[in-house]
């Protein structure tokens, strides 16, 4: 296992395009972290200089205290698994999985004996003798991942592994992965743009987006306390709702509504400065509460629904100025219908408020 620190670390291409700008964060000695964000934030780029695929323009990436800018992948006892297979064409399975550790020099027998345990763990035993030629883009990926993970590395920085792979076999997968990372101890930095799959597996998330650190924390912190308006949008399924709103006082917000205003407590405060400003309400789908009777709450339309098996997710139009859209996640028992009217509820505590990007409650 290694300790990984990332210290201010820039990646500029040709023609002063940032890639990755003033990067700074650590993974701990044993930790699953995963780096989250959009197609073209950085992420990859960032998993690259840590493997010393890519050089770094300006900053330090250390491994236990040891600088590492300078060693080669090799020189970094790394296991990379990227989302491109690069197999060994002339070779079938076993020996594709077996090839890094023959090439360090362990016996055959050795090898053999680590394939099976790998190939048993991620499934793969029954496709050891076939070509990658005549295996599916599935079955390329757990090779990936077996040749990878064989090797028990120090670090094992994995890009995208399993994005080829249908849901069902995704949901496999990645509880193997990690079983994988705590059964070996390893310490893994996990790239994708899934947050389902960042959710699931790592023990913090870094999240990125334009080639900048956005924030890193464990999804609890992530969830309840997001930096900025991205990181609100981008975690979380369906999208946090956004509503314009107005601060009353340090402790309640308003929305103006086509006969008034709906006034809603928070939990925490704003400056004193910021009442009377015009800010953006959020509260995530998950915590929005749907009534058909009553006087409380915000009124709204149902516009549709959408079954998810045990949950629903409702779409509602609220009657406000803006005519706003919000979602609830509902249980299944309760199917409202379009066009009924119903009543929306948020708890103090669920209500995030934001100046622009940021987040303005203290």
């Amino acid at each position: 296992m290694s300790r990984v620190d990332i210290k201010n670390v820039w990646k500029i291409y040709e023609g002063n395009v940032e890639a990755v700008q003033d990067l700074n964060f650590f993974i701990e000695d044993g930790e699953f972290l995963a780096v989250l964000g959009p197609s073209g934030c950085g992420k990859s780029t960032t998993l690259r200089m840590i493997a010393g695929l890519e050089d770094i323009t300006e900053g330090e990436i250390r491994f236990d205290g040891k600088v590492v800018n300078n060693l080669s992948p090799s020189e970094r006892n790394l296991a990379l698994a990227f989302e491109s297979y690069a197999l060994y064409a002339r070779l079938n399975v076993h020996e594709n999985i077996a090839f890094p550790m023959r090439a360090k020099g362990m016996s055959r027998a050795e090898a053999d004996k680590k394939v099976m345990w790998i190939a048993d763990i991620l499934n793969v035993t029954d496709i050891l003798k076939k070509k990658p030629g005549s295996l599916s883009g599935g079955h390329k990926q757990r090779v990936n991942l077996c040749r990878a993970l064989v090797r028990q590395p120090n670090i094992t920085l994995l890009d995208e592994p399993i994005s080829h792979m249908d849901v069902r076999v995704r949901a496999n997968m990645r509880a193997r992965i990690r079983r994988l990372h705590d059964e070996l101890k390893l310490t893994t930095i996990y790239v994708t743009h899934d947050q389902e799959e960042a959710v699931s597996l790592a023990d913090r998330v870094a999240v990125m987006n334009h080639a900048k650190l956005q924030q890193i924390g464990t999804v609890d912190e992530i969830w309840n306390h997001p930096a900025n308006r991205f990181v609100a949008t981008f975690v979380g399924e369906p999208e946090m709702n956004f509503i314009k709103g107005r601060i009353e006082n340090k402790n309640q917000v308003s929305i103006s509504m086509k006969d008034g205003k709906s006034i809603l407590p928070f939990h925490g405060t704003v400056d004193e400065k910021s009442v009377g400003s015009e800010i953006t309400v959020g509260v995530r789908p998950q915590q929005v509460r749907l009534y058909m009777d009553g006087n409380d709450g915000i009124p709204g339309v149902v516009d549709l629904t959408q079954f998810q098996g045990e949950s629903v997710i409702v779409t509602v139009i609220l009657d406000d100025l803006d005519m706003s859209e919000v979602k609830a996640v509902v249980e299944a028992d309760w199917l409202p219908a379009p066009g009924e009217k119903v009543r929306l509820e948020m708890a103090p505590e669920a209500i995030h408020l934001f100046d622009g990007e940021m987040p303005i409650l203290q």
